[in-house]
């Protein structure tokens, strides 16, 4: 089990080792508690990430692993 708060701050990093930049904030679905998206402050330009309000949107569903960083599985990122 995870907690939205452990995310908090993290370095988020594609799989390929690129630094994306650091958790903001995550969102998901009230109804089923199921994580949507993982909001993150830009430290690198990252062409395939979408940018909202000047935060990446990377849908958690790309996430590959999560403990010291946060890894985004980059080949799922085009597929998203």
């Amino acid at each position: 089990m995870i907690f939205a708060r452990s995310l908090a701050k993290k370095t988020v990093l594609l799989s390929d080792g690129t630094v994306v930049g650091t958790v903001y904030n995550v969102t998901a679905d009230l109804k089923t508690g199921t994580l949507m998206d993982i909001l993150v402050k830009p430290r690198n330009d990252i062409p395939e990430l979408e940018k909202q309000d000047g935060l990446y949107v990377i849908p958690f569903e790309t996430v590959k692993s999560i403990a010291d960083y946060v890894v985004i599985d980059r080949r799922m990122l085009r597929k998203a």
